[in-house]
């Protein structure tokens, strides 16, 4: 059994037109602090339109400073220092891209907002209390920067709620609307079929599966909410191995990882494949279901 560990866009017309179509791709994330953050997300995807000619771009949003010290030392704990989580992770962001052949890598610089029951979140100067126009603001000098043809970000829900997530997509739709840029926008997904193939495949290697529980039924309906929008899948077989030598080089947050450890004990064996759904840009072409598909 196969478990998907990259994710990935290409166009509608097909991946073998996809640098004649598009020249420019841009990633939002939330920031470095979730684990090897764009690499997770779509480093199969930026591997290989990287190596296909098209410009890529990484935009974090946030420094990372409440991610994990060293040894699992949680924020707030003896021992974590957030200025030293915060040059790390974005040391090893920086090799992380140069590993996948990203052009830029451009920081926002807002401070981390911790996880949705973290009271750091309340605090008035974390990214998830920061104006969606400022930041939008920003965001789109970026755009008017750079012309991204295709834009990637988390969808409404950010994935699992995180606050960080949530408010970059915010963010990054805001700035699409603002300046009309991109031709394309999408939101990164995780089919249900994906994630009861990869427990699974740990049940069958013996792992605990107590971090991973079955989803309860309300969970369940999300996930097929989200696999109903899916329009694209992207092909990143061939990348694999690049993005597994991109996530070791978040070594502060690998050793602690069970979801990379577990990604990695099976990446070389893997055909990997995620999907991403699609939000047109074009006021003409706007739809309730994303219809547009890429390739993964």
């Amino acid at each position: 059994m196969v478990i998907p560990v990259v994710s990935g866009l290409t166009t509608a017309s097909g991946a073998a037109q996809v640098t004649d179509a598009y020249r420019s791709a841009v990633l939002i994330a939330a920031g470095v602090a979730a684990l090897a953050g764009p690499v997770m997300l779509i480093g199969g995807v930026l591997a290989r339109y990287s190596s296909e000619g098209v410009r890529t771009m990484v935009v974090t949003c946030t420094n990372g400073e409440l991610g994990d010290a060293p040894g699992g030392i949680k924020p707030g704990d003896e021992g974590h220092d957030e200025a030293e989580v915060a040059r790390v992770r974005l040391s090893e962001l920086e090799r992380a891209c140069e590993t996948l052949g990203v052009a830029h890598l451009e920081l926002l610089g807002y401070h981390d907002s911790g996880m949705v029951d973290w009271e750091h979140k309340d605090r008035p100067n974390v990214f998830c209390n920061v104006a969606v126009d400022d930041a939008a603001e920003r965001l789109s000098g970026l755009f008017e920067r750079y012309q991204p043809d295709v834009v990637v970000t988390y969808d409404e829900l950010g994935g699992y709620d995180h606050p960080d997530h949530v408010h970059a997509s915010r963010v990054a739709m805001a700035a699409v609307a603002r300046t009309g840029i991109p031709r394309k926008a999408y939101f990164t997904a995780f089919r249900r079929s994906m994630f009861e193939r990869f427990r699974a495949v740990l049940e069958e290697q013996g792992a605990d599966l107590s971090q991973i529980p079955h989803p309860d039924p309300e969970q369940l309906r999300m996930m097929d909410a989200v696999e109903a929008r899916i329009t694209t899948a992207i092909d990143v077989g061939r990348f694999v191995e690049r993005k597994r030598l991109a996530l070791a080089t978040h070594a502060s947050q690998i050793e602690e990882s069970f979801w990379v450890a577990s990604l990695r004990r099976r990446s070389a064996r893997s055909s990997a494949r995620r999907a991403s759904s699609e939000r047109t840009t074009r006021p003409a072409r706007r739809s309730r279901r994303l219809t547009s598909s890429w390739g993964c």
